[in-house]
C-alpha cells in the first residue's frame, strides 16, 4: 500500500496517542490496552492524512477470527464499528481531547 511517509512531528503524536490513550475502542470498553497500532481514518495519501488517525488494538483495526472477546474491527466492519464506538472524526476528537487533558495535568503537576 502506497502513502507519504509521517513526519516525526506526526510520529510523536502517533506515540502519544499510543501511550496515553491506548486503543480508543478498549478505552470506551473501560480497559486500558496500550498495545495498539495507528489506524489511518482518510487514507494515506491526502494532506494531513497522517493526522486523522486513531490507536487501535490488533482486533479492533483488523478482524482476527480468533479474538476470544469477538471484538468489532474497523476493517471490515466499519458500519459495525462506528455503531459501536461513534463516528471516527468524533473518535478522533475524543482522542485530541484525552491528549490535551493530559497535558494540562502534567503542565499543573510542574507548576
Amino acid at each position: 500500500m502506497k502513502g507519504t511517509n509521517p513526519t516525526k512531528a506526526e510520529k510523536a503524536y502517533w506515540n502519544e496517542l499510543c501511550s496515553t490513550v491506548g486503543c480508543v475502542a478498549c478505552l470506551i470498553d473501560s480497559n486500558f490496552n496500550g498495545w495498539c497500532s495507528i489506524h489511518h481514518t482518510d487514507g494515506r495519501t491526502k494532506p494531513g492524512c497522517h493526522k486523522k488517525v486513531l490507536p487501535l488494538c490488533g482486533p479492533h483495526h483488523q478482524q482476527d477470527d480468533t479474538d476470544p472477546y469477538k471484538r468489532i474491527a474497523v476493517h471490515p466492519n466499519k458500519a459495525r464499528f462506528e455503531a459501536k464506538y461513534g463516528r471516527q472524526a468524533d473518535l478522533i476528537a475524543f482522542c485530541d481531547e484525552i491528549l490535551a487533558q493530559a497535558k494540562k495535568k502534567l503542565e499543573a503537576a510542574h507548576a
